[in-house]
């Protein structure tokens, strides 16, 4: 048997020296279960038996192959037969497998710690940097930066709708609903529900104001839309989009790169509007001094889906103190996208 299942016997001939400057003689080498076997050729009388795992090579990737059994024996083997030359590689090789290493699995883990480590960078210091830089933003900056968005979105949309008359009863309704921080934006195409952008930016499409019979209609749309800016993200959701550069910059330099919010329009103009609380909504109503019982049957018809909307309704008996609009202001504000 020899060290190697795939080999039952194996045997090659060989030069042996047993000191350096003793004369090479011919001999028979036998590769065994633990030893490597030198016999004298000429009778098969043993020479030397050299350990397997103490067996060096001289001359590495050179031929003939030249062994000694450790590194500071005196004796040397050469080896032409590349079937023997292999057998004692792989049992080198086997052996060094199975060789305990100790700062390998010190290296294995420390690998494992830097690669979570940079993976939770990856993952965690965008979010972070984009949640830091929209809560910094003032007011104005966030204005601005939802202004460039809606400059983009026009592509799709057209500009917004600005006949004289109309845009100074949209200033005053904004004012009513939205307080001083926020703004009414018509859209004339494109816009198949209310939206919002950075900035307090309500976007309402013409049909919304062209088609409703009454303008509370149309404020329980701006006022549900202001419900959804302010349960959202809005100035997030645009950093996200402009990415973490972009948004680095703006942190840095107060500036937010133009091209960072193109195609932002398409995302906005995409998005489905979500079902709003109908107790804050009724709260809106009451801060405005506007009736919701006309925005709550154009939702539902029927009544039952939003009865909380008019059972609630502050003015369900009584008109609002304040008129929402004059009947001269609708009619401007109807025709704001016909200048």
């Amino acid at each position: 048997m020899t060290a190697l299942k795939e080999y039952q016997r194996l045997e090659c001939t060989g030069l042996w020296r047993d000191t350096p400057d003793a004369q090479r003689r011919e001999v028979i080498v036998a590769f065994g279960d633990a030893t490597l076997v030198i016999s004298d050729a000429r009778n098969t009388r043993a020479l030397a038996h050299w350990s397997l795992p103490a067996i060096i090579r001289l001359n590495p990737g050179e031929q003939p192959a030249i062994f000694a059994p450790g590194t500071d024996a005196g004796e040397a083997l050469e080896i032409e037969d590349e079937t023997m030359v292999a057998a004692i590689a792989k049992v080198h090789a086997l052996i060094e497998a199975r060789r305990p290493h100790p700062g390998r699995l010190r290296t294995v883990l420390l690998g494992i710690v830097l690669a979570l480590v940079i993976a939770l960078g990856l993952f965690w210091m965008p979010r972070t940097v984009i949640e830091h830089t929209s809560a910094a933003l003032p007011h104005v900056k966030r204005q601005e930066i939802g202004l460039a968005a809606l400059a983009d979105m026009t592509r799709l949309t057209g500009l917004a709708c600005d006949a004289p008359e109309g845009r100074a009863a949209l200033a005053r309704l904004s004012t009513r609903l939205l307080g001083p921080g926020g703004r009414i934006i018509v859209l004339p195409e494109g816009l198949d529900a209310t939206a919002h952008l950075p900035g307090g930016l309500i976007l309402v499409p013409r049909e919304a104001v062209e088609d409703e019979s009454n303008p509370d209609i149309l404020a329980g749309k701006i006022l549900a839309e202001d419900l959804r800016r302010q349960a959202g993200t809005p100035m997030a959701d645009l950093l996200r989009h402009a990415g973490l550069r972009a948004t680095l910059r703006l942190l840095t330099t107060g500036d937010l790169p133009g091209e960072s919010v193109a195609g932002y329009g398409e995302t906005v103009l995409a998005v489905t509007p979500r079902p709003v609380d109908l107790a804050k909504l009724v709260g809106r109503f009451k801060a405005a001094d506007v009736s919701s019982t006309a925005y709550a049957y154009s939702v539902d018809p029927s009544g039952e889906a939003v009865l909380a909307l008019i059972e609630t309704d502050p003015f369900r008996t009584t008109s609002a103190p304040e008129l929402l609009l004059s009947d001269t202001d609708w009619v401007a504000l109807q025709g704001i996208c016909d200048g």
